[in-house]
């Protein structure tokens, strides 16, 4: 835990429940007594959303990996600076879907090979990490499907196919190696309660 608030995210490929296993993370704690901040990424500021409707939506090809990268970093940047460091120096729980680890595997892995410019980004730009890391692991073919039944605008990278699905996939299970003392798997190919309860027992370890 970090001396003033806690930081945790969600990771996975698109599809595995990440977005609702925040939600229910965030009203359970809330109902506990915490304060918690729900936000997202793409997004979670009004300059960063903007930016989100640039990357998640339009044709496959809109953006390079390239520009994808300083798109989202910048995105994540003022998302940091008006949302996450306030909660967190407020001695809030920051609880957000997606954080640097998918530009870490979106284009820094299967969109591109540039997990070196990925990193010397964000400890340039960005410079913060979760203190824990919930990454929900899903079948590749299961997430897609349910993605796609979203019927959203923002199905961009969804519309890349299950092929980037299973790198994405593989590539998180290979940074749960990475990065040990702070991810944690999840197995996300059971019932939303039990995937749940894996989560709250995995947080309340670091809770203040």
């Amino acid at each position: 835990m970090t001396p003033k608030g806690l930081f945790v995210s969600f990771e996975g490929i698109d599809g595995s429940g990440k977005s609702t296993q925040a939600r229910r993370l965030a009203e359970t704690l809330n109902a506990r007594g915490h304060e918690t901040v729900l936000t997202r990424e793409p997004g979670g500021s009004p300059g960063a959303e903007e930016i989100r409707a640039l990357v998640l939506q339009g044709d496959p090809d809109r953006w390079s990996a390239e520009t994808e990268l300083l798109l989202f970093t910048a995105a994540r940047r003022d998302h940091l600076e008006r949302t996450i460091r306030p909660a967190l120096d407020a001695h809030r729980i920051v609880i957000c879907d997606r954080f640097a680890d998918s530009t870490r595997m979106y284009q820094g892995l299967s969109r591109g090979d540039l997990r070196g410019a990925v990193d010397q980004l964000h400890d340039l730009m960005i410079g913060q990490e979760p203190n824990v890391t919930i990454l929900i692991d899903m079948d590749p073919a299961a997430g897609l499907a349910r993605a796609k039944a979203r019927q959203t605008a923002e199905e961009r990278f969804e519309d890349f196919g299950v092929a980037l699905q299973e790198d994405m996939r593989a590539g998180f299970l290979a940074l749960a190696q990475e990065f040990p003392d702070r991810i944690r798997v999840i197995d996300g190919n059971r019932s939303e309660e039990a995937v749940a309860q894996d989560v709250l027992d995995a947080v309340e370890t670091c809770l203040p």
